[in-house]
């Protein structure tokens, strides 16, 4: 236990770690946040000086609200924000006009604002967008004649935040490819955490990384939001058009990233039901773990300097033939994590550029133990322990007890 002299250290340590995060923060946000700042003063300035508008509040907020949604889904929710704002402001012009304003009023109008939007098959930010300006339109009354430009306002704003999202700087086509990257790098860590895993027999430490391998969809879906935008981005801009083919081949990494993931699930799953039975799994089956998080460290780095991950290649080239020689003193769960590697080393051979055929074709078939000059039975560059992060949590059970699902080993 830290003894109290150590404390005024360990509490500096911190506050410089949370002033990196939050200098870090604020980097990241910065593009983000000077973006919203021009688009607000841009809407306003057309709605309110080009167009003449007294008071065009809605120009600024539609604009910053479209801009606020993440990366990936600006174009899509910048229409839904200007529906859901021009029904929002017809349903309540036309129901403060009939009824007037009060409690039950608002409640009314809010409802079936957000129900028509709803019936017309609005997302959900539409729906609330629906909701939001029925309720200010009803509770604010319009001068005559300020309706239909109260509706335009959004309609300005929304065009605004269109035309900087398809205008922002270069970096916003590198948020794709960055966010790969950090795929890639989890998959790293996950397998580097499984080898410790297996070496240390700590069931514990299996559940929190099975609960990670889990969590990893997440940032896939991200990742496909941010592709989708940056390939929309560069057929609608004119300026971009160039970089089509480096937005798509971005794109066309989500599949195999899909496939590696759901593979690493299996690997982790059966992993800790090893652990829990008391299964040994083969030193040399480990440092294929290990070694295959090294290849994804390779891939990460290549793709996060703007390269095709055509060097991490010949690694998993020399994986593909170690992963072929079956250990006879390997049980179910060792024959079930070996399998698995070799089906993401055929991922991640995808991920530098072959096709599935060819990727497929580099892993040979299984035959009986050899000995590889590269095998390590005794490897100590393999962690022994991991450096336990997470506090105590009980462990989750494996959904399938750890089998794999069906159609994932392709190469048995």
């Amino acid at each position: 236990m830290p003894s109290a002299a150590d404390l005024p250290g360990r509490v500096a340590r911190r506050s410089r770690t949370e002033a990196r995060i939050r200098t870090d923060r604020l980097s990241s946000r910065l593009a983000f946040i000077l973006q919203c700042g021009v688009g607000a003063a841009l809407a306003w300035w057309l709605a309110g000086d080009v167009f003449d508008h007294r008071l065009p509040f809605f120009a600024p907020v539609t604009a910053i609200i479209t801009l606020g949604m993440s990366y990936g889904q600006r174009v899509r929710r910048a229409v839904e924000v200007m529906i859901g704002v021009a029904l929002g402001v017809f349903i309540g012009d036309v129901f403060s006009h009939v009824f007037g304003t009060g409690v039950i009023q608002v409640l009314v109008v809010v409802v079936l604002a957000m129900t028509v939007a709803s019936l017309v098959g609005a997302g959900l930010l539409l729906t609330i967008q629906a909701g939001v300006q029925a309720a200010i339109i009803t509770t604010l009354l319009a001068a005559p004649g300020q309706a239909f430009t109260r509706w335009l306002d959004a309609v300005i704003g929304g065009v605004v935040a269109l035309v900087i999202s398809v205008l922002v700087p270069a970096t916003g086509l590198q948020r794709p490819r960055q966010k790969a990257a950090r795929v890639v790098q989890e998959i790293s860590a996950i397998l580097t955490e499984t080898t410790r895993v297996i070496r240390t027999d700590d069931a514990d430490l299996a559940s929190r990384v099975l609960r990670r391998a889990r969590a990893s969809e997440g940032m896939l879906d991200e990742l496909q939001d941010l592709a989708s935008e940056g390939v929309a981005v560069v057929r609608l801009s004119p300026f971009r058009r160039r970089h089509l083919p480096g937005a798509q081949a971005i794109a066309d990494l989500l599949e195999p990233l899909d496939r590696a993931i759901r593979n690493l699930r299996v690997l982790v799953r059966r992993a800790l039901v090893a652990t829990r039975r008391g299964e040994v799994i083969p030193p040399a089956y480990t440092a294929l773990l290990y070694d295959l998080a090294r290849s994804c460290d390779d891939i990460a780095r290549e793709l996060h300097e703007r390269h095709e991950p055509t060097a991490a290649r010949a690694g998993l080239n020399r994986l593909a033939v170690r992963s072929a020689a079956i250990d006879p003193a390997s049980g179910l769960s060792g024959e079930v994590i070996r399998a698995q590697v070799r089906s993401m080393v055929v991922d991640l051979l995808v991920l530098t550029g072959l096709s599935v055929e060819e990727a497929s074709a580099v892993v040979p078939d299984s035959e009986g133990w050899a000995h590889h000059d590269d095998d390590a039975h005794d490897r100590d560059d393999i962690p022994d322990a991991a450096d336990d992060e997470d506090g105590d949590h009980e462990p989750d059970e494996p959904d399938d007890e750890g089998r794999p699902m069906s159609g994932e080993i392709r190469h048995p």
